[in-house]
């Protein structure tokens, strides 16, 4: 028995139905399961970040014990309806504050639980630890409303709204669909029924309309006609359909390619970006530390400094004249300590910062290595070491001579000051066949441990010889490496315990200079020694004008020249009192400090050059400011010398000699060719 069908206008309506029904339904339990758990999830983000907002507020008051300031802090919480009760507690577990909304059950946990957020009931109950410097604080605990009930009722009546609308709607296209979709389709049926019983392919359906429908029934006609043809036209469409979608799928991967791409670039960008973080943290790091060395060494000799003067200044101390000639010393050796520390970090800077420039050329090893040994051979003679200089014939490296010369008494030094009593120095050098030529300076001294090594080369880092008699800042290492690599060369070291080490450079051999014109007028230069100015005849007075704004350095002038009987000095405290000065007296000689208030010591100097009257008049620098530039800038102007400060008694005596005996030459000079005038 065949089953009855029912009609496609009653298979529409419960399709229809069905669907919307459904839809609904599916809807309703999505929307409602997403809002109970937006719901959730909004609440514990909310009630943990107040936790952790409370927690910082209150970890001052747990630190200092100050329940007052807590209680004050939970008493926020009057603003927030939703939460019912809160506490803090301590590190033991004690309750150290409390709050609880009026008309609300004071039931609070005895203990604190785990970090987290638990629903019991209606409630929500959250644990947030309080984290301190030195470990957990203690623990905040709130409680809240947990009731999305009220979320649900929403949907669920918005839900059964929106379904009985919906079932309006679909009946009045049922019915709508019946006469516009129904009718023809079951003409359509029967007329295929009769076409496949009957195999009478003249029969045609009368189209009703000219819309999607009526285009169907015409179709169909079509089809009864043409059955062939459309069958070919259905696998040419069937092969183009193909087409598309392996372009389509090419185009995918493409895509999916370029994303892959993306994605690899975003990483690296992100992993350069992490280094460079890294990078910047590390040399924060680094600042820091450089900061808190530099700090400890200038320290310590203006410690000594400091203090052996407030000694000397001090009535109640016997100050006879040995405690003062040991006290003086040790504020000379502080000093001198302390300059070289600034000089040594002022290097340090300019290598750095690539502010150095090296003049490069071919430089006869040997030539240095005679000089360095002449400078330090005295210093270990009186440590009682044996020291050795191998010649370096023919031996030419390509280097800034001066920098090399820095170099080579940097480790020599250090060869000399951790040796041991009686011990050896030697340097040796040698040229290998890749034309590099390697110096390397031998100690006999304790050596180096693994962790001593790895510490070479890091500023303020003087391996465990910061409580040992040798003076030292840790930077004459670093200085000294930076300039090897500057002069594109090579430093290392290798050490043994109880033996010695041994540090070396490598810098580039270079075929020697034919001698030239150079040598020989290097040959006729004067020697150092004859460069030093004759003593001043006795009997013969100079008067000296020094333009100086500091009184402390002023008082140190005076009494350097107060040693020198034949010497008489005028003052000027700024630059046009010094050369109103200069025009009435005509000093032998003018010292002049660069930086004064008002006129600076070269523009001072452009004026005294500009009057006939004190043009020739020499005039000494006496500065603060040693770096190079400085130095150049203020020769370049004009200066007779430049003598940076701190003054250095011998160096500044020997200037003031070089000066009166040239400004003696002139004023001769001057005389001689006005006797000759008729």
């Amino acid at each position: 028995m065949m089953r009855r069908s029912h009609s496609i206008r009653y298979k529409l309506f419960i399709i229809v139905l069905s669907t919307t029904l459904v839809a609904l339904a599916i809807a309703l339990v999505g929307n409602v399961a997403g809002d109970i758990w937006t719901f959730h999830r909004g609440l514990v983000a909310e009630m943990t970040t107040q936790s952790t907002l409370l927690g910082r507020m209150t970890a001052p008051a747990l630190a200092f014990d100050d329940p007052k300031l807590a209680t004050s802090n939970l008493h926020l919480f009057d603003a927030w309806p939703n939460i019912e009760a809160a506490a803090i507690y301590d590190d033991q577990g004690k309750v150290f504050a409390s709050y609880v909304r009026p008309g609300r059950a004071r039931d609070l946990p005895a203990r604190p639980a785990e970090d987290g957020a638990l629903v019991e009931g209606a409630r929500l109950n959250v644990f947030r630890r309080i984290a301190g410097e030195n470990g957990t604080l203690g623990t905040v605990y709130l409680r809240a409303t947990y009731d999305p009930t009220r979320t649900i009722v929403v949907d669920v009546g918005i839900a059964v709204a929106v379904w009985l609308i919906a079932m309006a709607i679909a009946l009045l296209m049922v019915v709508r669909m019946e006469a516009l979709v129904s009718r023809p389709i079951s003409a359509v049926a029967e007329t295929a029924r009769d076409v496949v019983a009957q195999r009478d392919y003249s029969r045609r359906v009368e189209a009703s309309s000219g819309d999607e429908v009526g285009m169907m029934v015409g179709a169909f006609n079509d089809m009864l006609g043409e059955m062939e043809r459309r069958t070919g036209e259905l696998e040419s469409s069937n092969l183009a359909i193909m087409r598309e979608v392996e372009q389509r799928e090419r185009a995918q991967r493409e895509v999916m390619r370029l994303n892959v791409d993306l994605e690899q670039r975003v990483a690296e960008r992100t992993s350069e970006l992490a280094l460079a973080k890294a990078a910047a943290e590390e040399a924060n790091q680094a600042k820091s530390s450089f900061l808190s060395s530099m700090s400890h060494e200038l320290r310590t000799p203006l410690n000594a400094i400091l203090g052996f003067t407030q000694l000397l200044a001090n009535d109640a101390q016997p100050n006879n004249v040995e405690r003062k000639k040991e006290f003086t010393g040790y504020i000379l050796k502080a000093g001198r300590h302390l300059l070289t520390l600034i000089n040594e970090v002022l290097d340090l800077a300019k290598v750095e910062s690539g502010a150095v420039t090296l003049s490069l050329e071919a430089v006869a090893l040997d030539e240095v290595v005679q000089e360095c040994r002449a400078m330090l051979e005295p210093l270990g003679d009186q440590r009682g070491l044996r020291m050795t200089f191998p010649a370096a014939p023919g031996i030419t490296v390509l280097a800034d001579r001066t920098r090399l010369k820095q170099i080579l008494l940097n480790l020599l030094s250090n060869a000399i000051k951790y040796n041991r009593a009686g011990g050896v120095v030697a340097l040796d050098c040698a040229l290998d066949a890749a034309w590099r030529v390697r110096i390397a300076v031998r100690d006999s001294g304790p050596g180096l441990n693994a962790a001593q090594m790895e510490g070479l080369f890091q500023p303020f880092n003087r391996l465990g010889q910061e409580a040992g008699a040798e003076e030292g800042t840790g930077i004459g290492l670093v200085v000294t490496k930076r300039l090897v690599e500057l002069m594109n060369g090579d430093i290392g070291v290798t050490s043994t315990v109880g033996i010695g080490s041994v540090f070396w450079i490598e810098l580039d051999g270079v075929a020697p200079a034919a001698p030239g014109a150079g040598d020989v007028a290097a040959a006729a230069l004067p020697t150092a020694a004859a460069a030093v100015p004759a003593p001043r005849a006795a009997g013969n007075g100079y008067t000296l004008l020094y333009v100086e704004d500091n009184p402390a350095n002023l008082k140190l002038v005076e009494s350097i020249i107060a040693l020198s009987p034949d010497l008489r000095l005028l003052s000027a405290p700024d630059a046009h009192l010094g050369i109103a000065l200069a025009r009435t007296h005509a000093p032998d000689l003018i010292l002049m400090d660069v930086h004064l208030p008002g006129m600076s010591g070269i523009d001072a100097l452009k004026v005294l050059r500009a009057n006939p009257a004190t043009a020739g008049i020499p005039v000494i620098a006496v500065s603060a400011s040693a770096m190079s530039h400085d130095i150049a800038l203020a020769m370049s102007n004009g200066f007779f010398r430049y003598v940076a400060k701190p003054i250095d008694i011998a160096e500044f005596s020997a200037a003031i000699d070089s000066a009166l005996e040239a400004n003696g030459a002139v004023r001769g000079q001057v005389i001689a060719d006005r006797k000759e005038v008729p």
